[in-house]
């Protein structure tokens, strides 16, 4: 079972009448309880896509209505809208930063000095596209069929022309760009190329934040300068899996550069699909990836509003093998250290100790994978910083650790095999040891099955992966996402062949089910490793062509068009620079915004929500709509809803997360897109909640 990340590190409508209480029409293939809602939202249907950061996209978006504002690079000056630097340029200058052996790891290093020039952006991706031009449209759907026909194209061509790892020189200036964002797109590197990819592990991103409670300000109450990016890139990248710096080492030995302070200009063209939905429905510009981590942390807290925690598969807390010999008397026998050390090695800046995707395995002697972490306990490495962070804020903010328990803050393959057999035990040298044991962290699943709520999770190429457990055809026709599938790690849904059967399908059973309106209540839809937006292994314009099938097909059928609601976003912001706020939570999060689209006729075209979300704020959307309670009594979605004082995108009472509801106007019937006035929709149905 090939795991994705590791192979990568490789018109106006009449007012309708709203009733205070549960919808009761129901179509005649439906379960009463699907429609058992508080709105006139009765399917949800959540796309995620990969790794961009909401200024690296939205950066110069201009909302289309004057009563609206949105919190980006232009607004706040720091580039105006050719994308060149502005006014207030400096409030995101990068600077450099020394976190040097003997000290330990520390999320907010001592600073040195700004950067005179960023460090040049270095090329990723592949210097020809995956497809060759001319490949016919129905050869590339057998490949990908997430694509309406109009965007097939696009997967034969943007490749860079370039050596990986060499200053990406489609960009104008690369080698003096100023110190802080820049124009990714010109000329001479057009929206359609394949970029590099940017850090986004767990320690790097609390460095990248930079994060402290020294530099808290009336305007920034949470003293995150993010002004670190670049710096990460350099000095760490995506880790080593404890194998020492390299000899001569320099800017270029990530293979990064500053890559992450790249943004799109949608002003300009770039994002076009993405821009139009903006435009005519709702978007958020303050919701935020749950962990400052990777795409499985952050899976796993869309499904759980939680982190998974290693345990003996049974149930029980445990210690993750660490510096010993795992997998004996297999091809895959190696020493691993699946425990985090991001504290510096001797003689060097920021290189960690222990930190990566795990090396080896399929095949060959396993060694390092450092992604859990046992924050409880300060005197493990890397705690130490983080909590007192946490502890040292205004109000303390609770780093919600359990004794014992190392949690997974980067990516592991999950704990079964879409059969559900049990893959963490699977001796198999086509494995990984690299695997998480068997999981019962309660999901939103479990929440929705008690209730009698259908849900499914739609994977891309999902199919193609059943008859191929251990994605020997990675890169062919098996390019689906094992660790984006939060499900697929725990016993609940894995162990039961019904479950699978019924909660795990495939898109083509999506696009079928558009079709005839006959989908789950609840569909969480993940595109393929092709298509779902990835820097360096994907293209953003190919995961707007994967989400605008979807949403054509919802358009197509009235009967499902006006009882849904579809939600656009991005697991994480892969590392890209942004200028947000971010609220810490928790001892994991929250990480930078990404972008939050709602697509239903139950928006006011061009609103911007700025009510303070993340991930679990999708759960918290789904159990406030259909009457669920929170998971557990730990998970996120326990927290308030904020309130605001003198910052609108600042919880006064935060710890705090929205639930969506802001980003609805359900007093309109706006099947066509043009809205009127406004209400919240928070307002609308305060009086149908009980109080949760």
């Amino acid at each position: 079972m090939r795991n994705t990340r590791f192979r990568r590190a490789v018109t106006a409508g009449a007012i309708v009448p709203f009733a205070l209480g549960p919808f009761a029409a129901l179509p005649a293939h439906a379960d009463s309880a699907d429609y058992d809602t508080r709105t006139p939202i009765r399917h949800v249907i959540v796309i995620i896509g990969e790794n961009r950061s909401f200024d690296h996209v939205f950066a110069t978006y201009e909302p289309v209505r004057k009563d609206e504002q949105v919190r980006n690079l232009l607004s706040e000056g720091i580039v105006d809208a050719n994308g060149r630097p502005g006014p207030n340029y400096a409030m995101a200058v990068q600077k450099s930063a020394v976190d040097t052996y003997p000290s330990p790891y520390s999320a907010s290093p001592a600073q040195t000095a700004p950067y005179a020039t960023l460090p040049p952006p270095l090329a990723g991706g592949p210097t020809k596209p995956y497809f060759p031009v001319g490949m016919s449209a129905s050869a590339l759907a057998a490949y990908e069929d997430g694509l309406p026909n109009d965007s097939l194209q696009y997967m034969t061509t943007g490749g860079t022309g370039l050596s990986k790892g060499t200053p990406d020189t489609r960009i104008p200036g690369v080698n003096a760009l100023p110190p802080g964002p820049f124009q990714l797109t010109s000329a001479t590197l057009p929206y359609d190329a394949y970029t590099a990819s940017p850090v986004h592990r767990f320690f790097q991103m609390w460095q990248q934040l930079d994060c402290n409670a020294g530099y808290i300000t009336p305007d920034n109450a949470s003293g995150c300068r993010e002004d670190l990016f670049p710096w990460v890139e350099v000095t760490v990248g995506a880790g080593a899996n404890g194998n020492p710096r390299p000899a001569n080492y320099n800017d270029a030995t990530t293979w990064e550069g500053a890559s992450s302070m790249a943004f799109y200009n949608v002003q300009e063209g770039d994002a076009p699909y993405l821009k139009y939905l903006a435009d005519h429905y709702a978007m958020s510009d303050n919701y935020h990836q749950g962990v400052v981590g990777g795409t499985g942390a952050n899976h796993i807290m869309l499904g759980t509003a939680d982190v998974l925690w290693f345990s003996d598969g049974n149930g029980n807390a445990a210690t993750p093998p660490n510096h010993v010999t795992v997998a004996r008397g297999t091809a895959n026998a190696g020493v691993v250290a699946e425990v985090e050390n991001p504290n510096p090695a001797p003689g060097t800046n920021n290189w960690y100790q222990e930190d990566g995707y795990g090396g080896g395995s399929y095949g060959s002697p396993s060694y390092g994978g450092g992604s859990y972490v046992n924050c409880s306990d300060p005197n493990q490495p890397g705690v130490a910083s983080v909590l007192h962070y946490l502890a040292s804020l205004p109000h303390p903010v609770k780093p919600n650790c359990e004794p014992g328990h190392y949690y997974l803050v980067n990516n592991y393959n999950p704990g079964y095999f879409g059969n559900g057999n049990d893959a963490y035990t699977d001796p198999s040298k086509n494995n990984t040891v690299f695997t998480v044991p068997p999981s019962n962290l309660r999901h939103i699943g479990d929440a929705l099955s008690a209730k009698g709520v259908s849900f499914a999770y739609f994977g891309d190429q999902w199919n193609q992966y059943l008859s191929d457990p251990y994605q020997l055809k990675w890169g062919s026709t098996d390019n689906y996402c094992t660790i984006c599938n939060f499900f697929q790690y725990t016993s609940s849904i894995m162990t039961d062949a019904n479950a699978r059967a019924e909660h795990l399908r495939d898109t083509r059973d999506l696009y079928a089910e558009i079709a005839d309106g006959n989908l789950p209540a609840v569909s969480f839809v993940k595109p393929s490793g092709i298509v779902d937006g990835h820097p360096a292994s994907s293209k953003l314009d190919l995961f707007e062509g994967f989400v605008k099938k979807i949403v054509d097909g919802v358009r197509a059928n009235p009967a499902l068009w006006k009882d849904t609601a579809i939600f656009v976003t991005f697991d994480e912001g892969g590392g890209y620079y942004d200028s947000g706020y971010v609220q810490p939570l928790d001892f994991f999060g929250d990480g930078t915004r990404v972008p939050f689209l709602v697509v239903s006729r139950y928006t006011r075209a061009g609103h911007i929500s700025h009510d303070y979300a993340d991930h679990a704020s999708v759960l918290k959307f789904i159990e406030r709509n259909w009457g669920l309670h929170p998971l557990t009594n730990r998970s996120r979605d326990n927290l308030p809803d904020p309130q605001y004082g003198r910052n609108p995108y600042v919880p006064a009472n935060g710890p705090a997360i929205g639930d969506l509801f802001d980003l609805f106007s359900f007093h309109r019937d706006d099947r066509d897109g043009e809205h009127g006035d406004h209400h919240s929709a928070r307002d609308t149905v305060a009086q149908a909640d009980d109080g949760r």
